[in-house]
């Protein structure tokens, strides 16, 4: 494939894959792999170098990459519910979204690479239907209303955008470095919440505004090192990213619309135990503790909504470790599986609250696999199954709340490498 070609694809690739990004939940609202290739190894790629998606994994992986595009496409299929003692179980709607991806790379020379990749986060969605609670259920005279005691839907949708570009240079025959500026668009709409009007310090920047949308601009630093010719270790790290505030919902998250993306940091090992079998291993760190409008409790803090002290998510740091194996089944097959487990962030204190936001997911079972079309064409495909997880605590109403979700999702891509 010539540069020309190569780059018209991109362009068109990265544009595409802006508006289709959709919400997903994984680990948090984090995805529990980007690329194809890494999501059939349960997420683990800090110490790969396959794939287009340095960016998204690992900016030092660019260096060794080579010359490829990749542009797949996901099918995520989440089931969302809320158990309410007395009232049965309660579904979320919208159960199907697709989400692109996007990853190309470029070896300048045997010591540099450069790259874009185009992914996404997200997973604070819901859409729970109007009328579930019945006439006086919410108080003496009372509509039929929402489980939150509003009138109509209730529900949330975010997702997150982000563009990263890359370069990576091989210091050594065997060590490189890399960075990727990440330039992050965010969008938010709430609606349904009209009942905590009251507990906001900005009732009319609450709920039911329609989409707002929240920029910024961050860093992902990476390192690669070929210790053996069978051992690789990697390492990434992203700070913080301060985000523009979502003013449209100044009365709902804390610091008056304040939701920046977490620090996160990851390390790992890839090792091939045998000529076609390859073994990898990620440990990655998701900071949610850090931002106060995911971190804060639901309750107990004494502010108001949309104030720096009000009420959160309630959301935890979280742990998780990814590990994968790759096997060379034939000269044009191979086959990945993989384990994603993580901790849960969300606490039983908060989980009423987190009817909004039910990421209680611990688990995935991953697999997946590239089939070789041609000498510069390939397929590859990802399986990921996550298992029913669910959180129990107590609700404003004086029962107890379950909130509960399960996962599926299946992704196809297209990769060219020269």
């Amino acid at each position: 494939m010539n540069n020309s070609k190569a780059f018209r694809l991109a362009a068109i690739a990265a544009v595409i894959s802006g508006p289709l990004t959709a919400a997903m939940a994984t680990d948090g609202y984090f995805s529990h792999g980007y690329g194809m290739k890494a999501k059939g190894m349960g997420g683990a790629s800090a110490a790969m170098t396959d794939n287009a998606f340095a960016g998204a994994n690992n900016p030092a992986a660019a260096a060794w990459a080579g010359n490829r595009l990749e542009v797949g496409l996901d099918l995520f299929s989440p089931e969302r519910s809320m158990d309410r003692a007395g009232l049965g179980s309660t579904k979320s709607d919208s159960n199907l979204f697709y989400i692109p991806e996007f990853g190309y790379n470029k070896a300048i020379s045997n010591k540099l690479g450069v790259g874009i990749t185009v992914y996404g986060n997200g997973g604070m969605n819901t859409d729970y239907p109007a009328g579930r609670i019945p006439a006086n259920g919410c108080g003496p005279g009372a509509p039929a209303s929402n489980l939150f005691c509003g009138s109509g839907r209730l529900g949330v949708d975010l997702t997150q955008l982000i563009i990263a570009p890359t370069a990576a240079y091989k210091v050594s025959d065997s060590h490189s470095f890399g960075v990727s500026p990440l330039i992050v668009q965010q969008q938010f709409k709430a609606e349904g919440l009209g009942a905590f009007a009251g507990q906001s310090q900005n009732g009319a920047a609450l709920t039911n505004n329609g989409y707002d949308t929240s920029s910024g601009f961050g860093v992902r630093l990476g390192y690669l090192g070929k210790i053996s010719n069978q051992l690789s270790i990697g390492a990434s790290y992203a700070p913080k990213i301060s985000m523009s505030k979502f003013s449209k919902y100044a009365g709902l998250f804390a610091e008056g619309g304040g939701f920046d993306i977490p620090e996160t940091y990851t390390v790992g090992a890839s090792f091939m135990a045998a000529s076609n079998v390859t073994l990898a291993l990620d440990y990655q760190r998701i900071n949610y503790g850090d931002v106060k409008s995911i971190a804060n409790p639901s309750a107990g803090l004494g502010g108001p909504l949309g104030a720096a002290n009000g009420p959160g998510f309630g959301w935890a740091s979280i742990n998780v470790w990814k590990l994968g194996a790759q096997w060379q089944a034939m000269p044009n097959l191979t086959l990945r599986a993989g384990v994603n487990v993580g901790d849960n962030p969300i606490k039983s204190a908060d989980a009423s609250f987190n009817t909004l936001a039910p990421g209680v997911i611990t688990t995935h079972y991953t697999l997946g696999g590239t089939y070789a079309l041609s000498k510069e064409l390939d397929m590859t495909v990802a399986y990921m199954y996550a298992p029913s997880n669910s959180v129990t605590g107590p609700n404003q109403g004086g029962s107890t709340d379950a909130i509960k979700m399960s996962q599926q999702s299946l992704g196809i891509q297209l990769g060219w490498h020269w």
